[in-house]
This record gives C-alpha cells, structure tokens and sequence, in this order.
C-alpha cells in the first residue's frame, strides 16, 4: 500500500512539473512571437522604405514597434529589446515626416537589435 501511495505522489510530482515546464515554454513562446512579428514587420517596413512608401514604412514601423512593446512586457531588461523601441519610434517618426531613407535605416537597426533577443 505504501507502494502505491509512493507511486501517486511520483506521479503528481511528475504531472506539476511537466505543467510548470509547460507554462514557461508557453511564455517564452509568446515572447519569441512577439519578436518574431516584430522583425517581420520591421522588414516590411525596411522593404517599404527602399521604394520609397513613406506611409507603408510608417505602418509597418508602428506595428513592429507595437510587437516590440508587448515583448518588452515579458523581457523588461532586455537591451536590445529597448533599443530596438527607441529606433522604431524614429523610423514611424522619420516615416511620417516623409524622410523613407532615414526612417528605413531606423527601421533596419531596430531589426538587427530584435535579431539579437535572447
């Protein structure tokens, strides 16, 4: 008897522990999903702003720079995360005001910073 209350409790440890690994992968996967949207959108804006499309530059930069909030939630300490914002908040406010080459190389160095997130 004291067998399979030993099991039990082997068994309950076990199923604790594959939800608690479960729980942590899942917040990292969002994390890494909010990246990854990130960079996607920053390299439609990039693409964008090598033709010249100030307003889908700008568009695109927003909704990068929007992923790339959301990530900071879960990583607050992340350098390249913080860096990443502040460039993407030049390259929507370049966009805007109709500068696509420097809004573009905002946007690229934001990609390059999210590429580095851990």
């Amino acid at each position: 008897m004291a067998t399979g209350f030993s099991l039990k409790i082997a068994i309950g440890v076990l199923f604790i522990l594959a939800v608690s690994v479960g729980v942590m992968a899942g917040t990292a996967l969002a994390v890494n999903e909010h990246v990854a949207e990130a960079i996607e959108h920053a390299q439609e804006a990039v693409d964008h702003g090598r033709q010249g499309h100030a307003d889908k530059l700008a568009t695109h930069a927003e909704t990068a720079l929007k992923h790339a909030v959301m990530a900071r939630k879960d990583m607050e300490d992340n350098v390249h995360v913080q860096e990443a914002i502040a460039k993407l908040e030049d390259a929507v406010l370049q966009a805007k005001q109709g500068q696509t080459d420097k809004g573009t190389t905002a946007a690229e160095r934001a990609m390059e910073d999210l590429k580095e997130v851990r």
